[in-house]
């Protein structure tokens, strides 16, 4: 009795040990995936992803199928328009119709009338007809309007891949600058605690006051607030730049590159993250041209430009076909007809002196005369849309060379800024330094230290902030003159020219 009952325990142990198992081993996936490592991105990967997985760019890719396949049914217009039809028809009351009785006796009344059937229980018919346009101007200028079409959508796309290259840019250098304050932040709160750790054994000796141990627990207690709402800022930028990238913007990431290691100054002294991400950054050489050479390369290189122009073609191909309405049509035709009438049973198509075939070919000419002055209102529409393109390409034009010139002198302006910061932050470190050795010797204040400290901060977070503005001005003088990388193969040559051997 005492052994089955063991066995029973021992049963029921097995059975909750094996369904915690079970229970432990989901969980554990669980916590696996929960904690997994973030994906590290560098803004060469950051562009390549979005250059294949961009939903703007799946988007444009659709426009250039869609353009292609209106070009096809353009051409088709010039084809021959080949349809064949059949038919059965049952009658269930076979029409009749009166005729006079002396048409089948002659010794009938002429007054009498006779019901006579006409038709039969089956009709069988069937056909082919044949169509060819040979002048139609309408349908030839709209091959060439389609044609045109197709261009415009295909510089749109060119277009679109220019903005998320450069929208990807902006992106990264946003989320590389939330993650330096981040960073400052963070090493102000490490200094600020081993400065409160020094200055409570020195208050403890007697060569600090309880003010300076009060006023690093102040600091410290504003400190920390400021770190929550850096990560808060950086995290919302690492999401913009993913929703960029055409990823989910909640997956965790960790970028390549560093605003404050980068070196403007000596581009070769980069380590190989900084020295692409500088390369990617824009085109350095479009800085050192004169605004009306980079002025003339933006007419012919900006796409919202040069798409603007292929639109203008379009309308005057449409206001070309518009006008060949007046023309007239000349087209060819024929058709060939076999018809069959029997009686039950049904057969199909009866026999041969049950059938009858016909066949007829023709020339159709066409000519319109009024049309109560549609066309020439068409007309005056399609006019009307062409002087507004016109007048947008000119606004355009004066705007792209009033952002070129303030683009260029920001790009000048920011990198002579980044230089003569990163000379600040070594005088900050040098004098931060010294400040806290005095304070540490006991011939300096907790102010001052204090003061070098935030001073510091500021320094690296200007360079930071001035690195940030060059490569922003870089990529949007880059973007404003048209250059911007609009494929893989650009990216891998812009890189290559950017980064020393």
């Amino acid at each position: 009795m005492n052994a089955a009952a063991n066995l029973s325990r021992i049963r029921r142990r097995g059975i909750a040990l094996l369904a915690a198992l079970l229970f432990t081993i989901p969980l554990q996936h669980t916590v696996a995936q929960t904690t997994a490592e973030p994906a590290s991105y560098s803004l060469r990967e950051a562009l390549r992803l979005a250059l294949s997985k961009s939903p703007l760019l799946r988007e444009a890719e659709a426009r250039v199928r869609g353009a292609d396949q209106r070009v096809r049914e353009a051409w088709g217009s010039i084809m021959p328009d080949i349809a064949t039809t059949a038919r059965y028809a049952r009658n269930i009351k076979v029409q009749q119709a009166f005729l006079p009785a002396f048409l089948f006796d002659s010794t009938a009344s002429p007054n009498e009338l006779r019901p006579v059937r006409f038709g039969s229980d089956n009709i069988w018919s069937a056909g082919v007809s044949v169509e060819q346009p040979l002048f139609q101007l309408d349908v030839f200028i709209g091959l060439s309007a389609a044609d045109r079409f197709r261009g415009v959508e295909n510089e749109h796309y060119r277009g679109t891949a220019q903005r998320v290259v450069s929208a990807v840019r902006r992106a990264y250098f946003n989320a590389l600058l939330a993650s330096e304050e981040v960073r400052l932040t963070r090493e102000t709160i490490e200094r600020t605690r081993q400065s409160l750790a020094e200055t409570r054994a020195l208050n403890r000796a007697g060569l600090a006051s309880d003010y300076d141990v009060l006023r690093l627990e102040v600091q410290l207690s504003n400190l920390e607030p400021n770190q929550l709402r850096a990560e808060q800022r950086a995290a919302a930028a690492a999401r913009a730049l993913l929703v960029e990238m055409g990823l989910e913007p909640t997956a965790p990431i960790v970028l390549e590159g560093s605003l404050y290691e980068l070196d403007l100054e000596d581009p070769a002294a980069n380590d190989a993250t900084n020295a692409s991400l500088l390369a990617l950054a824009g085109n350095p050489a479009i800085g050192e041209l004169a605004p009306t050479d980079l002025h003339r390369t933006a007419l012919d290189q900006r796409s919202d430009i040069r798409e603007l122009r292929l639109n203008s073609d379009v309308r005057h191909a449409q206001l070309a076909s518009q006008r060949s309405e007046y023309f007239p049509k000349l087209s060819i035709f024929g058709s060939y007809d076999i018809t069959a009438q029997q009686n039950d049973p049904l057969n199909f198509f009866g026999r041969s002196n049950q059938r009858t075939t016909s066949a007829v070919a023709g020339l159709r000419v066409e000519l319109p005369i009024f049309q109560g002055f549609q066309r020439a209102a068409r007309m005056s529409q399609t006019r009307a849309l062409i002087d507004q393109i016109d007048a947008q390409v000119a606004r355009l034009e004066h705007e792209t060379s009033s952002d070129i010139q303030t683009l260029m002198d920001q790009v000048g302006e920011t990198r002579l800024r980044a230089i003569a910061q990163r000379r600040a932050v070594d005088q900050a470190e040098r004098g931060f330094q010294i400040a806290s050795t005095e304070y540490r010797e006991g011939v300096g204040s907790q102010l001052q230290v204090t003061d070098a400290e935030v001073a510091l901060r500021q320094s690296e977070f200007n360079y930071a902030q001035a690195v940030y503005d060059y490569l922003s001005a870089l990529a949007n003088l880059d973007a404003t003159v048209g250059t911007a990388p609009e494929s893989l193969a650009d990216l891998d040559r812009l890189e290559q020219a950017g980064v020393p051997d």
